[in-house]
C-alpha cells in the first residue's frame, strides 16, 4: 500500500491543524520570539518544516499545562529561572485545585440541603438543619449571610442560636415579627425625636433579654460548643474570599434606614448596653 502524499512544508493552516491550535496564536508566538520565522516559499507564505512542528508541539504541551509563553521561550532559551517558573506554577496549580475541591463540596453541600442554607459554611448550616421545613425565613439566611461575611463562620454560628430560638419558641417569633413591623414603620415620615422610638427600643431590649434567657434554658449554644471541638473556624483561604476587617465591612453594607430608625438602632444598643453593665 503506497504511502500518502508527504509534504516538506506545510503553510500555517496546516500546522495550527496539526498542533491544535490557531494560525492567529503561531503569529503571536513568531511576534514575541517564542516560535523563528520559518522560510516563505514562492507566494511569500511561511512554510513550516519538521523543526517547526515539533517546536510548536512542544510549545502547545506547555501552554496546556499551564506554563506561560514567557517561561516556555526562558525554556527554549536555557534560562535557569524555568525552575523558579515551574515551582510557582505548582504552588497556583495546588491553590486551583484546592479552590475546586472547595467548590464541590459547596455545591455536594447545597444539593444535600437543598436550600440557600447549604451556600453557608458548614458550621453555620449544620446547626440549622434539624430545624422543621419553614422554621428558618429567608429574612433569617439573609441576616446569617451577611453576619458570616463581616463577623466570619463562627459569628455567624453563633447568630444561628437566635433564628434556633425563634424557631423553637413561637410566642418569640411572633414579638419578633411584631416589633420588626414596628420598626419598619420608622420611615422618613417620623422624626428621630418622636417618642415612640425610646418606647419601641426598650421593648427590642426586653425581647432581646427574652431571647437570650430561652436560648441559655434550652441549652442551644451547647450545639455550637460541640462543634468548636470538633473543627477550627475556616481561613480567609479556605472560605475562598479576602476578609476586611469588621468596621470597614459594616461601613460598605447599606441599609436604607430613615434617621428615625437609625436613631432607634442606637438607642436600642446603648440599653443593651447598659443592661450588660
Amino acid at each position: 500500500m503506497p504511502l500518502p502524499a508527504i509534504p516538506r512544508r506545510v503553510k500555517i493552516g496546516d500546522a495550527a491543524a496539526f498542533a491544535g491550535t490557531t494560525p492567529r496564536a503561531i503569529r503571536h508566538y513568531h511576534a514575541i520570539g517564542l516560535l523563528p520565522e520559518p522560510e516563505r516559499g514562492s507566494d511569500d507564505r511561511r512554510r513550516y518544516g519538521y523543526d517547526d512542528m515539533i517546536r510548536l508541539l512542544w510549545i502547545r504541551k506547555m501552554t496546556d499545562a499551564g506554563v506561560s509563553l514567557d517561561d516556555i521561550r526562558a525554556g527554549f532559551e536555557g534560562a535557569t529561572g524555568i525552575e523558579q517558573s515551574l515551582a510557582r506554577l505548582e504552588d497556583s496549580l495546588a491553590s486551583r485545585a484546592a479552590a475546586i475541591e472547595a467548590q464541590r463540596a459547596t455545591v455536594h453541600r447545597l444539593r444535600e440541603v437543598g436550600s440557600p442554607l447549604g451556600l453557608l459554611s458548614p458550621l453555620v448550616s449544620s446547626r440549622l438543619l434539624d430545624l422543621p421545613p419553614g422554621a428558618l425565613r429567608s429574612t433569617d439566611l439573609d441576616a446569617l449571610l451577611v453576619t458570616e461575611r463581616i463577623f466570619g463562620p463562627l459569628g455567624a454560628a453563633a447568630q444561628a442560636t437566635r433564628f434556633i430560638t425563634l424557631a423553637t419558641h413561637p410566642e418569640l417569633r411572633a414579638e419578633e415579627d411584631r416589633l420588626t413591623e414596628a420598626e419598619t414603620a420608622l420611615d422618613d415620615t417620623v422624626s428621630p425625636d418622636d417618642p415612640r422610638i425610646e418606647d419601641l427600643a426598650a421593648q427590642r431590649c426586653a425581647h432581646e433579654t427574652a431571647l437570650t434567657a430561652a436560648a441559655d434554658e434550652s441549652g442551644v449554644d451547647e450545639s455550637l460548643d460541640a462543634l468548636l471541638d470538633q473543627e477550627d473556624e475556616p481561613t480567609d483561604e479556605e472560605e475562598g474570599e479576602s476578609r476586611m476587617s469588621a468596621m470597614d465591612a459594616i461601613g460598605k453594607m447599606p441599609y436604607d434606614f430613615s434617621p428615625a430608625r437609625l436613631r432607634y438602632e442606637e438607642r436600642v444598643i446603648e440599653l443593651l448596653y447598659s443592661a450588660d453593665e
